[in-house]
């Protein structure tokens, strides 16, 4: 049979077209994350601090419990590695009953009871942790057979659930692939989640990949390539010519407004709040002396750092723990007072002012406040100076005492404990073995915070905890500035595969039913 040349190339250009149009239909597989950073920082869930890292060490984890996707309530806080679990009447024993043939990536095998015991005595261990003062009260974790663990505490806790949820030293390893990869495991770590490791190009991204055996199912999504692209108007730009479909915005009205206005494209504001608070260190001049504290308490605007940030996406704080908190409660925290900050300095011998130099991060979001808060308080006589520094260099050298004011924006489990344990306990001061957040040097609530932790009686626990926050910014120990809640752009076909109302990794959760349209 003959064909002729021209039919031949009409119907190849149909199959070509029929083809073309078939591929157009299928969803896109590949996710394309901006985010504000030169390079990742550790991704070791014990070690992950960072915004940068806790957003997709979220999405590569899974831990006995979690909060729903899109949620941080942890009033509904339901079974993730664990299927079902019960306490004893006294609240100090705990029993978990954890799913069978959940796998960790890379071919490591299956989560067994062995790697949580593993996974839980690592992250109370302070040489192995930077969360281990939050599972202090922790006397032992054994494993009764290899799908039963069972937890014993000293002490009772205010939430224990909220101590073994993914986030933080809560999140389970592969103990074979931490003792077989040592220190790589901080860049290249295994977990159950719904995404895994792939490759990490340096300063340029992370590749991560489905977990073709997470337990809940195969991703629909095939890839997520998180892009480090640390300029707000380079990452806006790869945005709008469609290079990334999700991207880290900034807790800022304007930016919001804009984005708003590019087409297919969506904004998403949710909580955490996270704090944003100047730590004075109480024992070092000048800020040993409480009126040199006032003073800068007195200097700060925060209806300005609202104004500026916007009503949208910032809200004022009433204490020195975030609103929404389980045990938050007003405190008296020092007016705006530009007249009575001068006359502060004077009493304390600085007629003249004072010049103080601080450290900072160049993370922009929490940049742009800082500069206002800069000028607020050159307008009382307090010269501030700034060194900008990298995100991660930031982190470790605040750990060092190198600044005596630490800017600090910070969301944690949302209730009392774990914000005033971490960041106002004399255990948690930076420099000293048990070290977490504690930039303040402060030990004056330490009797409340430890009474509220064993109390059970839920009324006495809330009274001690405002009492804890009444001490501490009667002191001044921390002046907080505004609470900013999380703003992140998209494109509008992306579904998360959840309603978004909150995030403790400070990201929207990528799960397995993350798709496009």
């Amino acid at each position: 049979m003959r064909i002729s040349r021209r039919a031949f190339t009409a119907g190849a250009a149909a199959i070509l077209a029929s083809t073309g149009a078939s591929a157009q239909q299928q969803p896109k597989k590949v996710l394309n994350v901006g985010m504000a950073a030169q390079d990742i920082g550790r991704l070791d869930p014990n070690y992950a601090t960072t915004t940068i890292d806790l957003v997709v060490v979220g999405w590569m984890f899974n831990g006995l419990v979690r909060f729903r996707p899109g949620s941080m309530n942890p009033e509904t806080i339901e079974p993730d590695l664990a299927e079902r679990w019960q306490s004893s009447p006294d609240g100090k024993t705990w029993t978990f009953q954890l799913r069978r043939g959940v796998q960790f990536h890379g071919g490591y095998g299956e989560m067994k009871a062995g790697d949580v015991v593993f996974s839980l005595l690592r992250a109370a261990d302070p040489q192995r942790s930077g969360f281990a003062a939050d599972f202090r009260a922790f006397d032992a974790v054994e494993a009764v057979d290899d799908y039963t663990v069972r937890l014993r505490l000293k002490e009772n806790v205010p939430s224990l659930l909220g101590l073994v949820t993914n986030y933080h030293g809560g999140m389970i390893v592969s103990k074979r692939a931490v003792e077989e990869r040592g220190e790589r495991f901080q860049r290249e770590p295994i977990g159950t989640g719904p995404f895994a490791y792939g490759e990490l190009r340096a300063r340029q991204s992370l590749e991560l990949v489905a977990h073709e055996q997470y337990f809940r199912g195969r991703p629909k999504l095939d890839r997520i390539s998180y892009r480090f692209i640390q300029s707000d108007a380079s990452r806006d730009l790869a945005f709008q010519n469609g290079e990334i479909d999700l991207m880290l915005g900034r807790q800022e009205q304007t930016w919001a407004d804009r984005v708003k206005q590019i087409p297919n494209a969506a904004v998403d504001v949710f909580e955490p709040g996270e704090l944003s608070m100047l730590h004075i260190n109480v024992t070092q001049a000048p800020f040993n002396d409480i009126r040199v504290r006032q003073a800068v308490a007195h200097a700060i605007n925060r209806e300005e750092l609202v104004r500026f940030k916007g009503a949208d996406v910032s809200r004022m704080p009433q204490s020195v723990i975030p609103m929404g908190y389980l045990g938050s409660a007003q405190a008296p925290l020092l007016p705006f007072n530009q007249e009575r900050a001068r006359a502060l300095l004077r009493e304390a011998g600085h007629p003249n002012g004072l010049t103080v130099r601080v450290i900072h991060t160049q993370l922009p979001s929490m940049l742009a406040g800082m500069q206002v808060v800069q000028s607020q308080l050159r307008r009382v006589g307090i010269n501030m100076e700034m060194e900008v520094v990298e995100h991660a260099t930031f982190h470790a050298q605040i750990r060092r005492n190198l600044s005596p004011i630490v800017h600090y924006a910070a969301a944690r489990f949302p209730i009392a404990d774990t914000y005033l344990t971490q960041f106002f306990h004399s255990r948690s001061i930076v420099g000293t073995p048990t070290a977490v957040t504690n930039f303040c040097h402060t030990n004056i609530a330490d009797a409340e915070i430890d009474a509220a932790r064993v109390s059970t009686d839920a009324n006495e626990q809330r009274r001690l905890w405002g009492e804890a926050q009444r001490k501490l910014a009667e002191q001044v120990c921390a002046v907080p500035m505004y609470e900013g809640l999380q703003v992140w752009g998209r494109r509008a076909n992306l579904e998360y595969g959840h309603p978004l109302q909150g995030s403790l990794s400070l990201g929207p959760m990528i799960t397995e039913l993350t798709h496009f349209k």
